[in-house]
């Protein structure tokens, strides 16, 4: 079995532990959800690093919960200095005044991503936000965070933080796969985690529709009619979502 090959074994055999061992955290994020939804909240998203991928990945798409709002700023992206985004994501006090620029209600839901969970920046986010009212769901890798001490002043790693935690399953380390060197190649978070970010978002719905509650969807805009939709979702949504 050549490389390519075994990721895609090693991938798969990740993905059925978080389907097998997740399912009650992903249905409690799912109904989470949904109740924010419907009842008018907002879902918010965060990561650093490259767990602002994930913070994206459900952000204005294609089959998307059009009320998701990520909580961005380019210090913690990898486009400005991938480097320094590590040091940001390790910066104490920063996560009040990142939150601040946001307009959070009680009864909203934030996702918050990080795979080591031991960083001072999630943590104190997920801390700010449990503080304005909202839920806090996170994404980690506990045999990872399990094995770190925690980064922040307060001792915690994100999973003690949460009210809801989805384990991706993930290895300590995150890549999966070992070359012959014995070093470690091909990390599995990003793709197991959009891989339960989108299980969720697609329970979301159904518990949506079987309470008959409403829940917008963008389209896709290379789809006819897909253009119309979406304006239609982006004049509703972008006062409480401005980088609609």
């Amino acid at each position: 079995m050549n490389a390519y090959m075994s990721y895609f074994a090693l991938l798969r055999e990740n993905l059925d532990r978080a389907e097998e061992t997740q399912a009650d955290a992903i249905e409690q994020s799912a109904q989470c959800i949904a109740k924010c939804i419907s009842n008018g909240g907002t879902l918010f998203t965060f990561g650093t690093g490259h767990g602002s991928l994930l913070a994206l990945e459900i952000f204005y798409r294609a089959g998307g919960l059009a009320a998701v709002c990520p909580i961005l700023d380019e210090n913690l992206m990898l486009h400005v200095s991938a480097s320094e985004s590590t040091n940001w994501e390790r910066k104490e006090g920063f996560a009040k005044t990142l939150l601040s620029r946001y307009v959070v209600s009680a009864g909203d839901v934030l996702l918050c991503i990080s795979n080591s969970g031991r960083n001072a920046l999630p943590i104190e986010m997920a801390q700010a936000f449990k503080e304005r009212g909202g839920t806090v769901i996170a994404l980690t890798n506990l045999a990872h965070s399990m094995s770190s001490g925690s980064r922040a002043a307060c001792g915690l790693r994100l999973f003690e933080v949460a009210d809801i935690t989805i384990d991706n399953c993930g290895v300590i380390g995150d890549a999966v796969w070992r070359d012959a060197r014995g070093r470690m190649v091909g990390p599995a978070s990003t793709a197991v985690g959009a891989a339960i970010l989108q299980s969720i978002v697609c329970r979301a719905c159904e518990i949506c529709e079987e309470t008959g509650s409403s829940a917008d969807f963008f389209m896709s805009s290379n789809i006819d009619g897909g253009d119309a939709v979406n304006a239609k979702l982006i004049e509703k949504y972008k006062k409480r979502i401005s980088i609609l």
